[in-house]
């Protein structure tokens, strides 16, 4: 590299960088103006169960203030120094029905008592991905929603593999280290990542590139799946996957905490501990984790040599809050090294990563600003990731990697909540995006590059007594500029033309959802989406020895578009839950990699092309909870996922079809045993034979997985502990979504998951 580019490069990020902290300090200056404040507002009350018994712990919590507190011994709670305006308040509680109020409060509320009813099923949360932050029952887009504490009692060890347990989430996993989400049969650059409040940047192009993401810092997930442009922009064509953050401590409250997980197939350990407080206008949380698995083991006690990894993070996070102003400063810090594996060997007990390998460091800061005005309110979010990818290669040594690409990503996101107009809300925003690549090793895969995002959009919702309609319109632009480049692979050179690509596209939305009965519901949604193409699919020119192919790209890639419909139907009462959810995508100039015969640098050469293709199918499935079995529950899914291409060939990594079933029996154990459970769940996957002409046919298999748990009392200490046999009879058997399925490497072999975690 000439030191004139590694000017231009280092010029970029600084002024990157320096863009950042101009727009970090306004919004300080913005929290500083908030002392010119409209008055204050106190709500308490008291919360009791249907025998008018006290309910002590009760999460009261705000979403739109991020302000929350617990109900006390005698059941009463008490919110102070509120702002004016429209609110809704949550009470959640395990075992109850979640209720929701919503308040126009400009004066003092002494007497909002709640009555809880009890509930067998899940609690209702507010979903935050969507624009008017709602309860899942009042949403009209469909949203799959789970904790992170639930996916850990499912035994999931890594963040993707706890996806898996939503309906209509897959991965494509390499290894046990790897994986990256699918939804609905759409992966990669087509499906959009947000942490934070912020879309993760990370190379995600690359088949072998997760997450980078670690469990620890992460409250939920919420998965919206269908395109979600309107809301995102582009990349948001497939879905969107929004990890919520942590919750600062309720107020005026200090807790600390410790997290425990042992995985015996890998000797895996992942140790998390963190500490929060919240006092007056305040409050700050710190939380550290580290990840460290050794190779894992398919059945028969083989080691997959170097699928060895470790993970270490960072999460620490300051809010304020006063009449006119909620905001939050978060960070999160992440070192992930991956061994990246090439067969089978005999068992080893090492931890030290051996080549290929990959050493990922990421930065993400995010800073959400929320201006209360009397009826209306204005949200300013701003991200920026900081993503440093290193590739080592056997020739070359462990102290200069082949491969080096520094990812620089500056969003913004600013809506304003206009003030509701009857049963009408309405919210208009933009948000965009600047980007830099910028390239330090040896080896290019893709050129060093500029990209700019701008979208301009708006929405509404509008409510009547028995049904709700959404609708919205956006208009996007993306500019993609690459530099000129020259490299030499053995006797021949790669050049990497310059390209300065403009994309556009409008996309709408239109969702209506109705209560067809009182415990029926109905929702259909129609949604246009689009993706640009991205640098790798425009210019990539070498080999990505992860994928072990050369990649060609294709400067004449138009945008990817696409219109889905989706109908959905969910019937609840006092003992049965059943839904049925049917989704058909029509996907203009879809983006893929073909073979094109040939061989370069000792591999075979893919290039990128285009073809219209579809999607369709659904998931269905029921949770029965039988009288007077009070303790049991009996839950099946089935998922259904068919991609093809329009002159007739199938689209590659389609998930095969999946019925899975839970036995779950729940019980308590006075004073020493509460939310005590023991499941039985058997996950069997169908052959899939709607491969595509350079993918290999997989047979079908069955799993079966085990888990106990709950919570304990020792003397005045609490505890959670959960024990999961997954693949309890050592099954062997190749994902049909696994990249080692080529070397004909099976997944994991039996694995013994016990998580412990305990507040200190």
């Amino acid at each position: 590299m000439s030191k004139e580019k590694s000017h231009i490069c280092d010029t970029s990020t600084y002024k990157l960088n320096n863009t950042f902290m101009k727009l970090f300090f306004q919004a300080f200056i913005l929290m500083g103006l908030s002392h010119f404040s409209y008055g204050q507002v106190t709500i308490s009350g008291n919360i009791a169960d249907q025998n008018n018994n006290p309910l002590i712990g009760v999460e009261i919590y705000i979403q739109k203030l991020h302000v929350g507190t617990t109900s006390n011994l005698d059941g009463n709670y008490t919110l102070t120094k509120l702002p004016h305006g429209t609110i809704q308040i949550i009470f959640s509680y395990y075992g109850f029905e979640t209720v929701s109020k919503k308040l126009d409060i400009h004066e003092n509320i002494s007497n909002l008592n709640i009555e809880l009813k009890s509930s067998i099923f899940n609690i209702d949360e507010i979903i935050v991905s969507t624009p008017f932050n709602r309860l899942q029952s009042e949403n009209v887009m469909k949203v799959e929603q789970a904790t992170i504490a639930e996916m850990k009692k499912l035994g999931a060890t890594s963040l993707v593999n706890g996806l898996e347990s939503i309906t209509g989430v897959s991965q494509i996993s390499t290894g046990t280290s790897i994986g990256k989400p699918v939804i609905r049969g759409l992966t990669g650059n087509r499906v959009l990542i947000y942490v934070q409040g912020v879309r993760l940047e990370n190379q995600q192009f690359g088949d072998e590139h997760g997450l980078g993401l670690s469990q620890a810092g992460l409250e939920s997930v919420e998965v919206i799946k269908g395109p979600a442009s309107l809301l995102y922009g582009s990349d948001a064509l497939g879905g969107v996957i929004y990890f919520n953050p942590e919750k600062f401590a309720m107020t005026d409250k200090l807790s600390s905490d410790f997290n425990q997980q042992y995985s015996s197939n890998t000797n895996g350990t992942n140790t998390s501990f963190g500490i929060k407080q919240s006092k007056n206008q305040w409050k700050y949380l710190i939380r550290g984790s580290y990840n460290s698995h050794q190779d894992y083991k398919i059945p028969h006690s083989e080691s997959v040599m170097n699928s060895r990894y470790n993970e270490s993070s960072f999460n620490t996070g300051i809010g304020f809050s006063n009449q006119l102003l909620t905001s939050e400063l978060r960070y999160n810090y992440t070192i992930s090294n991956i061994g990246i594996s090439e067969g089978v060997s005999k068992q080893s007990n090492s931890r030290n990563l051996k080549l290929p390998k990959q050493e990922i460091y990421n930065h993400i800061v995010s800073l959400h600003n929320h201006i209360h005005f009397d009826t209306s309110k204005l949200d300013i979010n701003l991200g920026y990731i900081h993503n440093d990818r290193n590739e080592f290669e056997e020739e070359h040594s462990l102290i200069d990697p082949a491969l080096r690409m520094k990812l620089n990503t500056l969003s913004y996101d600013i809506k304003y909540h206009l003030p509701k107009i009857n049963r009408i809300e309405l919210i208009s925003g933009i948000q965009g995006l600047h980007q830099s690549n910028k390239n330090l090793g040896e080896e290019l895969l893709i050129p060093d590059a500029t990209i700019k995002d701008f979208g301009l959009f708006s929405t509404a919702n509008i409510d009547f007594e028995k049904s709700s309609l959404l609708a919205g319109l956006r208009f996007d632009t993306r500019r993609i500029s690459s530099e000129y480049h020259e490299v030499q692979h053995e006797d021949e050179i790669h050049i990497f033309d310059p390209i300065n690509k403009y994309y556009t596209s409008f996309t709408a939305s239109l969702g209506y959802k109705f209560n067809i009965l009182s415990n029926i519901i109905s929702r259909i949604n129609l949604a246009s989406g689009f993706r640009a193409p991205n640098l790798a699919e425009l210019t990539s020119n070498g080999v990505h020895h992860g994928t072990n192919r050369f990649e060609t790209g294709n400067s004449n890639l138009s945008n990817e578009q696409n219109f889905q419909t989706d109908i959905a139907l969910e019937y609840k009462s006092e003992h049965i839950e059943f839904f049925a959810n049917g989704f058909y995508n029509s996907l203009n100039a879809y983006i893929y990699l073909n073979p094109a015969g040939g061989i370069e640098d000792k591999a075979p050469v893919y290039e990128y092309t285009q073809e219209n293709a579809k999607l369709y199918g659904g998931e269905f499935g029921f949770h029965l909870h039988p009288h007077p079995l009070d303790w049991m529950h009996i839950e099946s899914s089935f998922e259904l996922v068919i991609g093809k291409q329009n002159n007739g060939n199938y689209l590659p990594l389609i998930p095969a079809n999946n019925w899975n079933n839970t036995i779950r029996a729940e019980f308590n154990i006075k004073n020493w045993l509460q939310n005590g459970f023991s499941t039985v769940n058997i996950g069997s996957w169908f052959d899939q034979n709607n491969n595509s002409e350079f993918e290999t046919k997989t047979s079908g298999y069955s799993l079966l997985n085990l888990g106990i748990g709950g919570q304990f009392r020792l003397s005045q200490r609490k505890f959670e502990l959960s024990m999961n046999l997954n693949n309890a009879l050592n099954k062997e058997y190749i994902s049909h979504l696994s990249r080692l399925k080529v070397y004909d490497i099976s997944n994991i072999g039996r694995n013994l998951v016990i998580n412990l975690s305990f507040k200190l």
